[in-house]
């Protein structure tokens, strides 16, 4: 590829939609937990679904929450504390948006990689 070629393609594979804060792997599991459970998900078992210890999974929901990805609801049910994990309306947005950016990568490494194999059997019938 040429530098003029090069140029044409500044940014092609930026992909700005991956946001840093979904992309992280436990994040990603929670989001994912909780996209299949519109009515959310109690601690524990948000917590037993993605692996996390009690600790690291509260961190990881105290950023999910200051992005404003997920909401925790506290109530006592029967005098006992109960936490539930919701995803928001703007995380659910802003979740979906990230896979589907996820997906454009996987195309383009496809395409990327058809591209390849092709110019190297080019290359190998020569």
């Amino acid at each position: 590829m040429n530098a003029e070629s090069l140029h044409s393609h500044k940014g092609r594979y930026a992909y700005e939609r991956l946001e840093r804060v979904i992309h992280e792997k436990a994040r990603l599991g929670i989001l994912t937990s909780l996209l299949t459970q519109p009515e959310g998900l109690l601690f524990s078992e948000l917590r037993d679904l993605v692996g996390l210890t009690d600790g690291n999974l509260s961190r990881h929901l105290k950023v999910l929450q200051e992005e404003s990805l997920v909401s925790i609801q506290k109530a006592f049910v029967n005098n006992r504390p109960q936490t539930t994990c919701l995803l928001t309306e703007d995380g659910r947005e802003r979740f979906l948006n990230y896979l589907q950016a996820l997906e454009q990568v996987i195309k383009d490494a496809e395409t990327a990689t058809k591209k390849t194999t092709k110019s190297e059997s080019a290359w190998l019938a020569t």
